[in-house]
Order: C-alpha cells, then structure tokens, then sequence
C-alpha cells in the first residue's frame, strides 16, 4: 500500500498538444472544379466537426446571384451543404469564395479562402487579373473594398452601375487594397471598386465611394490596375424648406450652392425685410424675416447659377426666437487664433465699447470686433501672451440682431499655453510638377489642422502645432480654385490628385522639426 501511495502523483492532465491543423475536406459533390453543372445542391464533407463564422461578411460569390443561397450547418456538421435558389446563367463558371469563414468546431483553426467552383458550361474560365485599390482621400483604402467587372455586352451602358449587379466580382485582401479577379471568361470590361455601405454591389453614389479604370479593359491582360475611391459630390438639389420658429425658414440643399439666392415672391407689407445667413456645419441656408405674416404661405424663388426652383412653405403658428450667444470654441486658444461668438438669430451690429478682454491680472486688453454676416458671427480679435487667462466680457446691450433684441450679460473665459507646449514643422518639398498646390497637415481623422496655398514653390512653416500624430499631404489644384475636387463616374472625370508624405509626422512640445517631402 506505501508503495502504491509512493507513486502517485497530482495534477492535471494535459491533454496531449494543441490542435493546429485546419479542416480537411475528404469529399466534395459534385467535385470542386465540375463542369456541367445541372443541380442545385452541393455538400463539401470535412474529416472533423465545422462552424460558419461571419459567413455574411466573409463568402463572396462571383458572378452574384439574385437569391441568397442557403448555406448550412447553422450550429455544427462535418457537412457544409450550399442550395442554390437562383436560376444559374448558361456557359458561365461561378465562384464561392468562403474567406476566413470555415473554421473547426474545437479549437477555431480557420480553412482560410477556400473556393469552390463550378461551371455551368463544358469548361472552367481561367483567366485573371490584378490590381490595387487606393482611396483620393485616405492614406490607405478602407476594407474591405468591393472590385467588380461588368461584362461590356451589346446591351451594356454605364448607367447599369446603378441599377445591376456586376458579372464578377472580389474584395480587397487587406489595407494594401490589392486585389485579384479570377475565373474569367474572354472580353471586355468595365472595372470599378466600390466602398459601399449597403453590400448589395450596386453603386449608390448618396452613400459610395467609387473608383474607375476609365477605358474598358481586355481580358486576357498582362496590365496591373489601378482604382481611386473618392466620393461624388452630388448635383445641385435644392430640399423641401421647412419652418424652424415664427419668423425663421430653413433652405436646405444637396451638392454644391456658391451662388444660391432666395427671393421672396409673395405680396407682404412694405415693411417687410429679410437676411440670410449659412448654417456652420450643414448644407442649409437660414433665412430670417420680419414682421410676422398673417399669411398662410410664403412663395420663394431659389436660384443657384442657372437653376432655379419656385417653392411654397406653409407657415405655422409658432413661438419667436429668443435671442442666444454661445462660445464658437472655449477653452485654450492658439495665440493666433480669433475668439468667436455664435448666435442663434442674425446679428446686424455691436457696440465695441461694451465688449472687453481682461487679462487674469485685470488689465484690460485692446479688442476689435467684426461680425462675419455669412456664418452669423462676431469675431473678437485681440493680441495674446503665452500662458495667459483672458476674460471676454459683453455687457448688456454689446450685440444686437435682427429684432433689435441685445443680449445680457455675458462672460466667457480663455487661456493660452506655453509656446514650448507646442511645436513647430518646416517643410521643403522636392519634384512638384505643377503649381498651384494646397499642402495640408491633417490629424489621425483627416481634419485639417493647418494649411498653405503656393502658387510657386518656397518653404512652409507650420507653427503652434499640439503635440500629436499627422499626416502631411499635397493637393494638385488643376482648376486653381483653392479647394479639392472630387470626380464624377459618369463624365470619367477623377478626383483632383492627393499625395501624401510616407510616414505619419510626430510632433512633440518644444520640438521643431524639418522635413523634406519628396514627391514621384
């Protein structure tokens, strides 16, 4: 018995090594690669127990079908059964794509981009071909992107990118936006990428980015291609206005509107007057007027370049604006940033003797004021000190609007850091090929954070820069029209060309850095 209590030993088993090894398939029917495809079943036997993970997300199906095939096992099987529900084109191979999709049940091992493939004709389309997926905007293409080919037929037309489905398509392997189309037959093609936000391969241009190779391409190829995603702004369309408060109408509208105007068509009293001005963040025009209508409608003519829309808005009972004054940003300022008052109603003038900049040792600091008509705000301009506190004081009556209402007292309190908070980038720039250019810093969500127009090349200097990661870019200003532009599918026109700098820019406090960017 000492013996035996002598020998044992505790612990816990282990089990044996880790299963590593991915799913097997020991069976397919009909076999991968079949020709003369009638049926509308297909059952793939593995050699141990499998799951679907994010099937939805992972299969891809090339040419897509009309009706979703019915993929099982919903929970687990050493079966994936696949039952076709459309009505499968003749003479044409179809692909199924199954990604990172198939994994075994224990322990997860995937049985990565396995294909199964099938035609419905006496032979196996094999041609192929390759590319990279870029986006005009973004250092690299968001993923996955979808690349898609549609088959340029007698019946073909550009306008089918709107309303079919492709004849192939793939998705971009990862963030480098490489992608490659296989199992294609013989012709020509039109070659698009997609960034969608609905997955249904049909090209939506509200909601989708959009990329082209701008002639039809011949396959076979030896040529590697290249897509741009950008995003179409779109055309001018002007919304339905509607009554946002007892003398306030908002116009709001789609694409872009440089020259919109609003004209008030209806009969009102002679003392009627109106003001516009543009809403900060959307694409909305807010028009104001006074006195107040005993009419039950109002008629506009809207008139942006050479369109012009006529509209009615039915005016409501509803309660006047009371006037309010907000900060447009608090907090710390930039030494040679503007400090900005927002107001609700149109403001039409201010009184700079009741505005004041104290200094936190109450000393009084010189302000000029201006009102910007176009965003409805008042601009205090005033000189700075590094690691400084500011007080911007409105006593009553210092704005007015639109309906003579004046504000009441207000306060609003600033501060500005250390220059050594903050630090510097000079940058020289190497084989620009055209001028004029916009060079931009932007942070890790593309927001602008500085720029520069050159019309001729010189050094930029990027000062007051917060501590942080960027981006560097430049922007190629072909229409010389100080902004970038994007493309249009139809008219195969592409985005204004961005190159940006190879490496993310670190900028630290008190640090002063010089690049050279170098551009091929």
């Amino acid at each position: 018995m000492l013996s035996f209590v002598d020998c044992a030993k505790k612990g816990t088993p282990s089990g044996g090594p880790r299963d590593t090894i991915p799913p097997v398939i020991v069976r397919s029917v009909p076999e991968n690669y079949n020709t003369n495809f009638t049926g509308n079943e297909i059952e793939i036997r593995f050699d141990e127990y499998i799951k679907l993970k994010d099937l939805n997300k992972e299969l891809i199906i090339s040419p897509p079908m009309k009706f979703t095939p019915v993929i099982t096992p919903l929970s687990t099987s050493k079966t994936l059964k696949i039952k076709l529900l459309d009505t499968l084109k003749p003479n044409t191979t179809y692909s199924f794509n199954f990604g990172k999709s198939i994994v075994d049940n224990n322990e997860g091992n995937e049985f990565e981009y396995f294909k199964y493939i099938f035609s419905t004709g006496s032979y196996i389309d094999s041609l192929k071909i390759s590319g990279k997926v870029k986006d005009a905007q973004l250092v690299a293409p968001e993923i996955p992107t979808t690349v898609m080919l549609y088959e340029a037929t007698e019946t073909f037309n550009d306008s089918l990118v709107y309303s079919e489905k492709p004849t192939y398509i793939t998705v971009t392997k990862d963030s480098t936006g490489t992608f490659e189309l296989t199992n294609l037959k013989e012709g020509k093609y039109l070659l698009l990428a997609l960034k969608e936000k609905n997955n249904d391969y049909i090209f939506q241009p509200q909601n989708d980015k959009i990329g082209f190779v701008k002639q039809l391409i011949s396959v076979p190829s030896d040529s590697t291609y290249s897509l741009t995603l950008f995003k179409e702004v779109p055309d001018y369309k002007l919304a339905r206005p509607s009554q946002l408060g007892k003398n306030h109408i908002a116009f709001g509208y789609e694409g872009r509107a440089d020259s919109l105007s609003i004209e008030l068509l209806s009969q009102v009293p002679e003392d009627y007057v109106s003001t516009v001005f543009k809403d900060e963040k959307k694409d909305t025009l807010h028009y104001w007027f006074k006195p107040a209508l005993e009419t039950d409608s109002l008629t506009f003519k809207v008139t942006n370049r050479n369109k012009i829309d006529t509209t009615t808005i039915r005016l409501r009972e509803l309660y006047k604006d009371s006037l309010n004054i907000s900060a447009v940003k608090a907090g710390v300022l930039k030494l040679k940033d503007t400090f900005k008052l927002r107001a609700n109603t149109p403001l039409v003038s201010f009184d700079a003797e009741k505005i004041q900049v104290m200094a936190k040792d109450s000393s009084l600091v010189h302000a000029t004021i201006k009102l910007n008509k176009k965003f409805n705000w008042a601009e205090v301009f005033f000189p700075k000190q590094e690691d400084q506190s500011y007080s911007i004081q409105l006593q009553p009556g210092a704005l007015t609007d639109f309906f003579e209402k004046s504000n009441d007292t207000l306060q609003f309190n600033v501060n500005t850091k250390l220059s050594s908070e903050y630090g510097t980038l000079s940058l020289t720039l190497v084989n620009v090929n055209r001028f004029p250019i916009i060079v931009q810093l932007v942070d890790s969500k593309y927001n602008v954070v500085s720029k520069e127009y050159l019309s001729e090349n010189k050094t930029v200097f990027f000062d007051e820069l917060s501590p942080d990661k960027y981006f560097l870019r430049i922007i190629y200003d072909d229409n010389d029209n100080g902004r970038w532009d994007s493309g249009n599918f139809l008219s195969r026109i592409e985005p204004e060309k961005i190159i940006y700098y190879p490496k993310q820019i670190e900028v630290r406090g008190n640090w002063s850095l010089n690049e050279t960017f170098t551009l091929k």
